[in-house]
Formats: C-alpha cells, sequence, structure tokens
C-alpha cells in the first residue's frame, strides 16, 4: 500500500495516477452518419506499419507498451481474433486510431482511442468515439471499459466521461522512462521531463 503524502521516484522512472471508467448499459448514440467520419478495421497489419501508427496515436503521451514487444508477440496480439483495430478516416485522410478488445466477453475494452495531431480541436473526437461505442456495443457486451492517465491528453478524463463513461478506479502505474531506454526518442512529449 502506497502511503499518504509524498513518494520519492528512482530517477529513469516515471509515474502516472491510471482512472479507470466504465459504462454499464449502451448510451443512446447520435446519428453521426452525415459527419464524413467513418471507421475502418484494419486486420493483421503489417508490424512496421503499426507501430508507426501506434507512434503517430500515442507518442507524445508516451504511450510504449506496444512498442516494447517482440515481432512475435505484437503478431500474437494483433492476430487475435478478440482484438479489433480501427481506424478513424475523414476524406481520404486518417484522423485515428483505437483498439478494441473482445477477450473478456462480455466486457469490452477499449484498449486505445487517439486522435492524431492534426484532427484534435476540430470537433471529432465525438464522431469517432459514437462510432466506436456503436461497434463495441455490438454483440453480447454488458459493459464497455477504458482507462486513461494524467499523462494522456488535458482533456482525455473529461472527454470520456462526456462520452458516457463513469470512473471508478485510480491507480499509481510507475515505469521506466521509455525515452532513457530507447523506446521512444528523448525529444517525445518534452512536457514530461526526463530524470536521470
Amino acid at each position: 500500500m502506497i502511503p499518504d503524502g509524498y513518494t520519492e521516484l528512482a530517477p529513469g522512472k516515471l509515474a502516472s495516477i491510471v482512472t479507470y471508467l466504465d459504462m454499464l448499459e449502451r448510451p443512446p448514440l447520435a446519428d453521426v452518419s452525415s459527419s464524413g467520419v467513418c471507421l475502418r478495421r484494419v486486420q493483421n497489419p503489417p508490424l512496421d506499419w503499426y507501430r508507426a501508427l501506434f507512434r503517430r496515436a500515442g507518442a507524445q503521451w508516451l504511450w510504449f507498451s506496444r512498442l516494447e514487444l517482440t515481432d512475435a508477440q505484437l503478431a500474437r496480439v494483433l492476430q487475435d481474433p478478440n482484438i479489433e483495430l480501427f481506424l478513424a478516416e475523414r476524406a481520404g485522410s486518417e484522423i485515428g486510431m483505437a483498439e478494441l478488445d473482445r477477450s473478456q466477453s462480455p466486457n469490452v475494452e477499449i484498449t486505445s482511442f487517439a486522435l492524431f495531431s492534426e484532427a484534435i480541436g476540430k470537433g471529432m473526437g465525438h464522431v469517432f468515439m459514437t462510432q466506436l461505442l456503436d461497434r463495441a456495443w455490438s454483440g453480447s457486451a454488458a459493459r464497455v471499459w477504458l482507462h486513461t492517465c494524467n499523462l494522456d491528453g488535458p482533456a482525455a478524463l473529461s472527454f470520456y466521461i462526456k462520452c458516457g463513461f463513469h470512473p471508478y478506479k485510480r491507480a499509481i502505474e510507475v515505469a521506466d522512462d521509455p525515452r532513457i531506454r530507447g523506446v521512444l526518442p528523448e525529444d517525445t512529449a518534452p512536457q514530461v521531463p526526463i530524470i536521470r
């Protein structure tokens, strides 16, 4: 158990406060068919393409978990029939990516959701999430959940709450800084200082 007050971290470590959120019934979803945003499922993507997509989506927020996987480990994840990878597109351009994990049915986890930097702040996030929730709630889903942390975009938590998710748990995640380990370039996420 972590004591109250400040807890020092060793040099080279990162800590984030993780908030878990869920929804226990399908929310009323707006008709967003005229938005021009569409989801395209991508199956069995090339590993280098996926890693580039993952970096594009999350490097600025220090997403590194999938970048550490070996080729064999990543291929197992991406070829798992319970994992669904989606690209959000508008006017022929990619605007974001998301993944659903159905391996713990009837719970469906949104394991990633990201707008690419050029699409942030243009009102497309809600449309994208609406379409993703429609996919997540298809079939026998009884619960859809996700988590976010204080390293994510500053509006992420309030966005998920506005979309109908309810916070239910917090955790502290401690990890080795992926920039020091060479998983991400050292100039990634300058808003989070590297402490050696």
